[in-house]
């Protein structure tokens, strides 16, 4: 059997070529070119598409005795991670870019890529876990044995043919027990930092990205109460979150907080932190892994960002592919652009993009 291995050049992906070749797998390494330096207006940078990081994915394959190609993937990237990205912003959402790197590049691209190649499975160094139900015929999508590492969150888009030519070989492994596979190998990268940063703007300045990468400043525009009291001037609305307390660029006599940002005026509303829960949201575009919706309400859990705990809740699905969840306890800070994602246990049942 033939894998295509997805490696950036860090320590995660490395030891899942490791772990392939391994297992007997004909493995082929490839780094995805997602943008060139000069395009997102730096001149150097240590992200998951620097010279070294492909020099480091280079130097794993050499040792493991596997070919390594580059595939440039830049415009696919322009198109369906940067642009939507600054859209999101200039548009009062907060997006995450991961979870469309995975569903365009890594889920589409690079599986189309391999099949092209006629290699039979894509292998990431994702925390996460495959299997097959054989009572209902379906691939399940479930969370990582490591809790702490579990990245099932950004991976909820995934469709059983996705699934099917998938493998995450990381997701019965701690990250402890992954850096002591790369040091026993050898591995340069065996104790390389994870990036903590959007791969694209390092330093995670957002906004200084977005007014660079468009050579425009976002418009100045008013704060203003819940009752719509102007009490103040912001500095562009792309600066600001839901949830933000911090870096809101003028002081106030009593803890203010973003609780909505309205980009048809231009206004970020502030209220103060009790004014941040509320116990539903509706979330557009979802994505079944099973491919079906569930016909009634049901009992689950579900996440409304990545490093949050399950929270239980009650999901109901409707027919223009929307989903509601009303949660047992208020939740702080839904942010419109996030992703919700739904669990039953440590199977990921779906997920998609929160719209109110």
């Amino acid at each position: 059997m033939k894998a295509l291995i997805a490696m950036s050049g860090g320590v995660d992906s490395s030891v899942a070529a490791c772990l392939m070749k391994e297992r007997g797998f004909d493995c082929v390494g490839a780094t995805m070119k997602l943008f060139q330096n000069k395009d997102i207006g730096i001149s150097k940078s240590h992200t998951c598409c620097s010279l070294e990081d492909v020099e480091d994915a280079k130097d794993v394959a050499y040792k493991l005795r596997i070919p390594h190609y580059v595939f440039n993937f830049s415009e696919k990237f322009r198109e369906r991670v940067i642009e939507p990205f600054i859209n999101a912003y200039e548009n009062g959402v907060t997006p995450n870019p991961c979870i469309d790197c995975n569903r365009y590049l890594k889920f589409e691209k690079l599986l189309l890529r391999a099949k092209e190649l006629d290699i039979d499975y894509v292998v990431t160094g994702h925390y996460a876990r495959i299997d097959f139900d054989e009572e209902t015929g379906k691939y399940r999508l479930k969370k990582a044995v490591d809790n702490a590492k579990d990245q099932s969150y950004v991976l909820y888009s995934m469709t059983q043919e996705q699934l099917k030519h998938t493998l995450f070989p990381l997701g019965e492994l701690t990250k402890p027990k992954v850096r002591e596979i790369a040091e026993q190998h050898g591995f340069l990268n065996a104790q390389k930092h994870d990036s903590q940063d959007i791969c694209f703007v390092p330093g995670g300045d957002h906004a200084a990205f977005i007014e660079r990468y468009t050579g425009k400043t976002s418009p100045k525009g008013d704060f203003v109460d819940l009752c719509g009291n102007r009490i103040g001037k912001h500095k562009g609305i792309v600066r600001y979150t839901v949830g933000q307390h911090k870096k809101l660029g003028m002081s106030f006599e009593k803890p203010m907080y973003v609780c909505r940002i309205c980009p048809e005026t231009q206004t970020v509303v502030l209220g103060q932190e009790r004014d941040l829960y509320s116990n539903s949201v509706v979330v557009s575009g979802f994505n079944w892994i099973s491919g079906e919706a569930p016909k009634e309400k049901f009992r689950c859990k579900a996440k409304i960002r990545y490093r949050q705990p399950e929270q239980w809740a009650t999901a109901e699905a409707f027919p223009d592919g929307s989903v509601r969840i009303i949660f047992d306890a208020p939740q702080r800070a839904v942010t419109p652009g996030q992703a919700a994602v739904l669990y039953d246990g440590d199977i990921v049942l779906g997920g998609g993009t929160i719209s109110r």
